[in-house]
């Protein structure tokens, strides 16, 4: 169904095609959303624009760990009792919540905002490994935990950072394998991740 052929008009054809854009959303989905939108009063449209503003003005990427934050720094890099030498290498800003949840980690993390990806055109230009690495030989870590994804593209990712940082005095190890190959951190319960955690592995 294209723009002009939807029932309500343009506008709402419009709607549903942002809404389907979106991770995870299928046709129908959208369009129940964006009829939720259509019966919503000018108050609460007017505050869910708002709140939508409000984020793309103030979210940024911390500065030491490239998580996503409203200040210079997030939370975690800004608590002084987080054990700055243990750092834990993640994809995605989404990642940290799910480890954080876990309870089962008291260091900090570095998000790659990706995985190497050469099919994709993703090299490692396109992440933040050089940053990762200045952060290593800057802040004397001593471990780096390779949280990356169980997935062809995490694995090749994680393997790449420990070769290149492998004539350093560093301890690279990796999360335990009770999560299935091929999944994501984003769909494990906390207590799989706490025990990938405590379960970690030399790399």
């Amino acid at each position: 169904m294209d723009e002009q052929s939807h029932p309500y008009g343009p506008s709402v054809a419009r709607l549903i095609e942002q809404f389907g854009a979106m991770p995870g959303i299928g046709r129908k989905t959208a369009e129940r959303l964006a009829q939720y939108v259509v019966n919503m009063d000018k108050r609460s449209a007017a505050a869910l624009i708002q709140a939508i503003d409000a984020v793309k003005r103030s979210i940024r990427r911390c500065q030491n760990c490239f998580t996503l934050t409203e200040g210079e720094l997030c939370d975690i890099c800004e608590d002084s009792r987080r054990d700055r030498t243990v750092v834990c290498v993640v994809e995605q800003p989404k990642d940290v919540i799910s480890l954080e949840a876990s309870g089962a980690y008291q260091g900090t993390f570095h998000v790659l905002h990706g995985c190497l990806s050469p099919l994709n055109g993703v090299g490692p230009e396109k992440l933040t490994i050089d940053a990762l690495v200045k952060r290593v030989d800057r802040d004397g870590v001593t471990e780096l935990i390779m949280a990356t994804n169980p997935t062809l593209e995490g694995d090749g990712t994680a393997l790449y950072i420990s070769n290149l940082l492998e004539n350093r005095d560093l301890k690279v190890t990796r999360l335990a394998r009770g999560i299935a190959s091929g999944s994501v951190l984003e769909f494990a319960n906390k207590e799989m991740l706490a025990d990938a955690l405590r379960g970690r592995q030399s790399f």
